[in-house]
C-alpha cells in the first residue's frame, strides 16, 4: 500500500499548482522508489516509456511551428477574423468549436484539434475577441474564465467524441477485456453506437453551458460600447 504514496504526490502536487510536468515525475520516481526499484531501473522504466510513446515527442515538431505563428501575429489575426463576424458571441463561437471538435474526434482525428495546437492559439484568441468587440477591455478575471471554457470545450469534445470511433483504444480496450473474460463476442461497433447518444448528450449539456457564458458575461460586463485602443483595434 505504501506505494499509493505516489498518487498522494500527485493530489498534492496539482492542489498546489506545481508544474504538472514535473509532479509526475517525483510521482513516478517516488512510486519505483517504494516499490522496491533501484533508481537506474526507475530512469530505464522513464526512457522505456519515453521511448515507446510517440505521442510524447510530438510537441518537439508542434510546439516550434506554433511558437513562430504566434510570433508572426497569429493570435493577432485570429481576433481580427472573429471580429468581422458580429453576430458570433464568445459562447456561440465555442459551441460551435465543441461540435468541431466532437464530430473531429468521432471520425478518428483526435490530433487536429487540441490545447497546444488549437486552443491557445487560436480558439481562445477568437473567444476572447469575441468578447472585446462587445464589452472592450477584458478584466483578467473574466480572460482566465473565457480561457478555462475555451479548453472545457476540448475536454468535452474529445472525451465523448473519440468513443464514436470504433478504432479508439478505449473501445478495443474494453471489447478486448469482456470477450477474454466473460467469453462473449463483443464488437467495436456495438460500443461505438452506444456511445452515439452518450455523444449527444455531452454536447448538449456543455454547449448549453458554453451559451450561458454570453448571459454571465453580460452581467458581469454590462453592454458598455468598445472604448478606443482596445486589442481588437490594434489588431486591426
Amino acid at each position: 500500500m505504501i506505494v499509493l504514496l505516489g498518487v498522494l504526490v500527485v493530489v498534492i502536487g496539482f492542489a498546489t499548482k506545481r508544474n504538472p510536468l514535473l509532479v509526475v515525475a517525483v510521482a513516478g520516481i517516488a512510486t519505483g522508489l517504494l516499490g522496491g526499484l533501484s533508481p537506474g531501473k526507475v530512469l530505464a522504466a522513464f526512457g522505456e516509456g519515453f521511448a515507446g510513446s510517440r505521442a510524447v515527442t510530438i510537441f518537439a515538431i508542434t510546439l516550434p511551428v506554433i511558437g513562430l505563428l504566434e510570433r508572426y501575429g497569429l493570435q493577432e489575426r485570429a481576433r481580427t477574423l472573429i471580429a468581422r463576424f458580429g453576430r458570433l458571441t464568445t459562447g456561440r463561437y465555442l459551441a460551435l468549436y465543441l461540435g468541431l471538435r466532437q464530430i473531429g474526434a468521432a471520425v478518428g482525428l483526435t490530433n487536429v484539434f487540441g490545447h497546444a495546437q488549437t486552443v491557445r492559439p487560436l480558439a481562445v484568441p477568437m473567444a476572447e475577441g469575441a468578447a472585446e468587440r462587445k464589452y472592450g477591455g477584458l478584466p483578467e478575471r473574466t480572460r482566465e474564465k473565457i480561457r478555462s471554457f475555451s479548453a472545457s470545450a476540448d475536454n468535452v469534445g474529445l472525451f465523448f467524441g473519440e468513443d464514436v470511433f470504433l478504432a479508439v483504444g478505449s473501445i478495443l480496450l474494453i471489447t478486448g477485456f469482456v470477450n477474454t473474460t466473460y467469453g462473449t463476442h463483443l464488437e467495436p461497433l456495438q460500443l461505438a453506437l452506444w456511445a452515439i447518444p452518450t455523444a449527444v448528450c455531452a454536447f448538449l449539456v456543455h454547449g448549453w453551458r458554453l451559451l450561458r457564458l454570453d448571459r454571465q458575461l453580460e452581467r458581469e460586463l454590462g453592454t458598455a460600447p468598445v472604448p478606443s485602443g482596445t486589442a481588437v483595434e490594434a489588431a486591426q
